[in-house]
């Protein structure tokens, strides 16, 4: 079996729809990649002029995209390497087209100190066969009470700024980090869910919890946390990101901050966006999220958010359990899926419904991630990075969770029917992942 990581000859895509969502560029044509750039992409490159060795790859039928770069994916280490590692988190990325994974820094510890960030950063380039790019904690050890050294975690390479899974419900110390982050240019992300209003509940608020006997969340638990954060921006002019937004009353808080100019922008789950609470059915603890799942009313919006550019962006919420966590009583068990691999796939049922154009999901999954977190990628311009996913978009498939590449098996897509699959991962011009 050849190693695919060490073959770094220029490669030409031919025959692919070529879509980078950076330019509004859809077509029938080839890309050339060499030296770990885009070359090339137009109709017609042919094989001839290309450097020699150029391995050439007939893509008919395949759709040729830039890479996908997931915000907000959760992996073990420091602390947790049992439910998942830089290197297994990467094999499942490349797996599911992926080519950035943004960590969170929720670990043990926390990623809140400039040498976290820096071992991170070591540790994914030894390991990891797609781009790592960790997000920092937003206060120490991910408290919520002591805002962590902004400045200097981000010159030590952080991305964001975070709390992972926790929610600051300190108004004054969330406020003082969207100021202090402001001068950096920083970006803050939030998890927003109140934790006193989630209280004991394991699901969405509602008749069907009520019929489960599940004790549930409310969508307040949400909306208020986040209605505050857009007060606080209005104060402080920095750059704000809700984390996971999950229900309807939620958009209509985000749309009146972008009415008004307030630099706020949002991101869905492809759990929250192509599943509901009935997907809970007989107590599936695959489907116990934090947010949970909502009601159908809500997905529906969240869909419609994401076509219309609402919702920036689109992220796997990648929360790897393991069965000791998983395999308990629906209220007992440990909220989180993994997603990292299935996030395409999954998405693509958005697009074969009719409900989004491919271009939009892609943008949403690549090209505004890229903007949003200042990070190369998410185009497919002559001299952009090589990170390209290849994909045929109808070849149907059902999904054993024993095949996924992650170190824990929590899908809430186990065994579903799932059209469009991943042909063909490239990082930095290598292939990483091939599908044969």
């Amino acid at each position: 079996m050849r190693d695919l990581r060490a073959d770094r000859r220029p490669i030409l895509l031919t025959n692919a729809r070529i879509i980078d969502p950076s330019r509004d560029l859809d077509m029938e044509g080839d890309l050339l990649i060499a030296d770990g750039v885009i070359r090339d992409a137009r109709r017609g490159i042919g094989a001839a002029g290309v450097p020699e060795g150029t391995e050439v790859i007939d893509c008919r039928g395949k759709v040729a995209a830039p890479g996908l770069i997931d915000m907000r994916a959760f992996v073990g280490e420091p602390g947790a390497e049992y439910r998942e590692t830089f290197a297994s988190a990467s094999q499942a990325a490349a797996a599911g087209g992926v080519t950035t994974i943004v960590s969170q820094p929720d670990t043990s510890p926390a990623i809140d100190e400039p040498a976290m960030v820096d071992f991170v950063l070591r540790r994914a380039r030894d390991t990891a066969i797609v781009h790592v790019h960790p997000m920092a904690a937003l206060t120490k050890g991910a408290r919520g009470s002591e805002m962590t050294e902004i400045g200097l975690l981000k010159a030590a390479g952080a991305v964001a700024f975070t709390d992972g899974a926790k929610t600051v419900t300190n108004a004054q110390v969330m406020r003082n980090a969207l100021v202090y982050a402001r001068d950096f240019d920083a970006l803050i992300v939030h998890h927003t869910e109140d934790p006193d209003l989630v209280g004991e509940g394991v699901m969405n608020e509602g008749e069907f919890a009520a019929r489960l006997g599940l004790v549930g969340v409310p969508k307040a638990a949400e909306t208020i946390v986040l209605e505050r954060d857009v007060r606080l921006v209005a104060l402080a002019q920095g750059r704000y990101h809700a984390a996971s937004i999950t229900c309807a009353d939620s958009l209509e808080v985000l749309r009146r901050a972008k009415d008004a100019g307030l630099t706020v922008t949002a991101a869905a789950s492809i759990n929250h966006l192509t599943l509901n609470e009935i997907d809970v059915g007989s107590y599936r603890t695959f489907c116990k999220l934090a947010p949970p799942l909502r009601a159908e009313a809500d997905r529906v919006a969240l869909v419609e958010a994401v076509r219309s550019g609402l919702v920036d962006a689109v992220m796997s919420d990648h929360n790897p359990q393991d069965v000791e966590t998983k395999r308990l009583p629906f209220a007992e068990a440990a909220p989180g899926a993994i997603g990292i691999e299935t996030m395409l796939a999954a998405s693509l049922r958005l697009v074969h419904s009719g409900d989004i154009a491919l271009p939009v999901l892609l943008k949403a999954m690549s090209t505004r991630p890229a903007e949003l977190l200042g990070l190369p990628g998410g185009a497919l311009r002559s001299g952009s990075p090589a990170d390209v996913v290849v994909f045929d978009p109808d070849a149907p498939w059902v999904l054993d969770r024993a095949e996924l590449k992650s170190k824990c098996k929590n899908t809430p897509f186990d065994e579903a029917r799932l059209q469009g699959r991943v042909t063909r991962t490239i990082v930095g011009g290598r292939t990483v992942y091939e599908y044969v």
